[in-house]
């Protein structure tokens, strides 16, 4: 077999997806050392402030599902990013097991500079056609 064509695992798109989720994954974790945030932290924290944005507080299930994150997982993050002043986390009024979550001023700031650090870092490894690599994962993510 030629030399230009791939065999085996390297014949996979699977395959690459995942090393290049490793990779992205792990260069995220250094940059956002700098902010103090893991990746789980910015993705929970980012995705309160985007909910919040555009629905108004979001639960923690909201939240949750938007990151496509564990419950479990997200409460015990959630409990560590209050502690830290980046949430308020109140009881719902309307339902009384769920809690509404809201980013503090500290945690808008920590957020933005996040959300920066994490543009860089798509623009850096996605500048060839970052339109055309979020469509497929998306319809990859969705189906």
């Amino acid at each position: 077999m030629s030399a230009d064509v791939p065999e085996g695992p390297l014949a996979s798109p699977g395959f690459w997806l995942h090393h290049a989720a490793l990779r992205w994954r792990a260069e995220l974790d250094r940059r956002l050392r700098d902010v103090g945030l893991t990746p789980t932290q910015f993705l929970l924290l980012a995705s309160t402030g985007w909910v919040e944005h555009t629905q108004g507080a979001p639960t923690q299930q909201q939240v949750a599902e938007t990151a496509g994150a564990d419950r479990m997982m997200t409460s015990k993050v959630v409990k560590n990013l209050e502690d830290r002043g980046l949430l308020r986390r109140t009881a719902d009024p309307a339902d009384a097991r769920a809690y509404r979550l809201q980013l503090t001023p500290a945690g808008r700031r920590t957020a933005r500079k996040a959300i920066a650090v994490a543009q860089a870092l798509d623009e850096e490894l996605f500048r060839e056609a970052p339109a055309a690599v979020r469509s497929t994962l998306r319809r990859i993510a969705e189906s």
